[in-house]
């Protein structure tokens, strides 16, 4: 057998099932990679070893009787995950990134936590996460960034950055995330990995608090897609039918597919994509023309009234997080700006975006039904330094945020422009993945990866999932 790290989540599940492994092998090999691996990498906030050693040994006796009663086990069994620290886990603290919260143990697993508890998963703990998942890089005053795994000098983005740096490095076969405006995606794409927001309610969310536009959704970050099946299959309640991993299993129709660079953003923030991201969404293309789906260019037409609402939609719930007065001095920059403008907006403000939002759904689905999916680039720059985001211009380099306090606007900037095609579907609750057809080294795992976007319509995860596992991943 490879070593275990190099199997993937489907192959590892076979292999516990079968007995090949025990779950406390598969746990003990993994926290080890972890004890190895995140001193440098920054990946976990928290590891959780004696309790998912002990959950391994209950795994493995639940096994052994499964096999004499002949009962089923369940679809994840003895497999080892991390959750992301904005999702409650019973025992361990949240701290959703955030030096300004008491660090309390959570009473009780959230949603996505027990969702996947009860598919028999065993937790290794917390990964890094920015301050209440709110920017596209996992950076905080509580723990080290996450790193990248393939430039330790560059981040691995964000908010999902530190569970999507654990599956890159193999310290653990899959992770799930959560995606309010790009964040199982934008990760997704700067580590290399497939990355699939599932559409609006179809998943759990659980992960925030005070999400007014119902952004936030859960989905998988894995190496193949399907590992994310598979993972996806676990998230949603009693999916219908034959089973994610199974669709992914065929090849999908011939499909007619809009290739757009157009994005919400570009009247408040004119942005050029780098010819890194270009270089991606041209091989995007000429893979899917391969496989022999239709490419045409479509034009699409967003309201440039979108940044405003949206901001204001997005920044709501930090404004009405409970944090002691005395804490706020605790924030950061960036948390601390927006906080103190939710909280100053009035509640007609907010109602006003929410019905923009609401239109803006609209007008912008009935374009992209001209097409069965859009295809756009995942991110428009490669995977940024750490500390680039929250750094002020200075010659050649940059000051680190430690000694600069930064500028919450040019922070905020600076992530519109990096990911600019990722927060509108969010808004439009529809399905998306990231593939990570291209390297800037030119072949797969030199230089840094670089991702391409599929986006479906509702319901079209499995479409997604094909897509991913016919050009390959």
């Amino acid at each position: 057998m490879a070593d275990i790290h190099e199997l993937s989540a489907v192959q590892l599940r076979d292999a516990l099932r079968s007995g090949e492994l025990s779950a406390r092998q598969a746990t003990d090999h993994f926290l080890d990679r972890v004890e190895a691996g995140n001193p440098h990498l920054g990946a976990f906030i928290t590891v959780t070893a004696e309790q998912a050693r002990r959950d391994a040994v209950a795994a493995d006796r639940l096994r052994t009787l499964a096999g004499r009663s002949g009962d089923a086990l369940a679809a994840l069994h003895g497999i080892p995950v991390a959750f992301k620290d904005l999702t409650d886990v019973a025992g361990v603290v949240t701290t959703h990134g955030s030096a300004a919260l008491e660090q309390k143990a959570a009473l009780a697993d959230g949603a996505l936590a027990a969702a996947l508890k009860a598919a028999g998963v065993i937790s290794l703990g917390k990964t890094q996460v920015p301050e209440f998942g709110l920017t596209a890089y996992s950076e905080n005053r509580i723990a080290p960034p996450s790193r990248n795994p393939y430039a330790l000098s560059r981040s691995s983005g964000g908010s999902s950055g530190g569970s999507a740096a654990a599956v890159a490095a193999g310290l653990v076969p899959f992770a799930p995330g959560s995606d309010g405006g790009g964040s199982v995606r934008i990760p997704a794409a700067a580590c290399g990995l497939v990355g699939l927001k599932p559409g609006r309610g179809l998943v759990p969310a659980g992960e925030s608090s005070g999400d007014p536009a119902q952004l936030v959704v859960a989905g998988p970050l894995a190496r193949t897609a399907a590992d994310a099946a598979l993972l996806l299959g676990a998230l949603v309640p009693g999916a219908p039918g034959a089973s994610y991993l199974e669709v992914t299993a065929h090849e999908p129709r011939k499909l007619r597919i809009g290739v757009s660079l157009d994005s919400p953003w570009q009247t408040a923030f004119p942005f050029a994509p780098d010819p890194e991201a270009l270089d991606a969404l041209a091989d995007g293309v000429a893979r899917l023309e391969a496989a022999g789906h239709e490419m045409s260019e479509a034009a699409i037409r967003y309201d440039n009234r979108y940044p405003d609402a949206f901001t204001t939609a997005w920044t709501a719930g930090v404004g009405s997080a409970r944090i002691a007065p005395q804490r706020e001095a605790l924030l950061t920059p960036l948390t601390r700006t927006f906080r103190r403008r939710a909280q100053q907006r009035s509640a007609a403000k907010l109602d006003e975006s929410l019905r923009f939002l609401r239109q803006f759904q609209h007008d912008t689905t009935a374009q992209y039904a001209q097409w069965d999916l859009i295809l756009t680039p995942a991110l428009a720059q490669t995977p940024r330094p750490v500390g680039w985001f929250t750094a002020a211009s200075h010659g050649d380099g940059y000051w680190p945020a430690a000694e600069w306090e930064g500028d919450a606007d040019r922070d905020y900037r600076k992530q519109c422009e990096f990911a600019p095609w990722s927060s509108m579907v969010n808004v439009c609750g529809l399905p998306a993945i990231s593939i990570p057809v291209h390297w800037t080294g030119g072949t797969a795992g030199s230089g840094l990866p670089m991702g391409i976007q599929l986006i479906g319509p509702a319901g079209s995860e499995g479409l997604l999932l094909q897509v991913a596992a016919q050009l390959g991943f």
